[in-house]
């Protein structure tokens, strides 16, 4: 039991460590502007390390919690597919911060404007890394709401379906927006709130409720 609460108190701080810490950087970081520039950037430059180390961490966390929320689901497909999934985005998140993604739109400083003017294998499986582990978050927060359903929790339900949604639009629209504006800070509103997912999340589960 210590050792499920503990992973699952890992995914409650997994979210304020991302936010905290990225944005910390995004409003730091010489050059960067949150209008312009994902996260991912960040993991270009000298300081770069800071953020591929805030990646393999929080992705560590996930992929604990989702463990710690396999075990407090009773029966049924989410015992498996929520853990799986969840997992995956974990993965993701430690791929990302292995792979790093081509500088461009000229962060860090001296880059040229515009998007990257040559793909690297490294920049390439960022992008993959990204978006298989965006997926799998997505997923994630669909058997979830389907499992909150089943046990009568239409808040959590709501909660965890909006998520989904948010980050799927999010998601195609950085995907397609071509670093505009409105894809970017679309992005990061996706982002915010499946990290404030993941720790509240993870917090239910940790309270006890349902757990088994």
């Amino acid at each position: 039991m210590k050792t499920i609460k503990a992973l699952l108190t890992g995914g409650v701080i997994a979210g304020p460590l991302y936010l905290i810490v990225g944005l910390i950087e995004a409003f730091t970081r010489e050059g960067f502007d949150i209008t312009k520039h994902s996260l991912s950037l960040l993991s270009n430059g000298t300081l770069g390390w800071i953020h591929v180390s805030l990646f393999v961490i929080t992705g560590l966390l996930v992929i604990g919690a989702s463990l710690g929320i396999g075990k407090c689901i009773p029966q049924g497909a989410a015992r498996v597919w929520a853990p799986v999934l969840l997992g995956l985005y974990g993965l993701g998140l430690i791929a990302s911060g292995i792979f790093i993604a081509d500088p461009g739109f000229g962060f860090p400083p001296g880059t040229p404007a515009g998007p990257p003017t040559a793909v690297t294998f490294g920049g390439m499986m960022h992008f993959v890394a990204g978006g298989i582990g965006f997926i799998g978050l997505i997923a994630a927060c669909f058997v979830l709401a389907a499992w909150f359903r089943k046990a009568g929790l239409k808040g959590w339900r709501s909660f965890s379906q909006i998520t989904g949604i948010v980050f799927v639009l999010g998601f195609v629209g950085i995907a397609s927006g071509g670093g505009s504006s409105w894809s970017i800070l679309g992005f990061w509103i996706a982002v915010i709130l499946s990290w404030v997912w993941i720790s509240k999340v993870s917090a239910y589960f940790r309270s006890g409720v349902k757990t088994v």
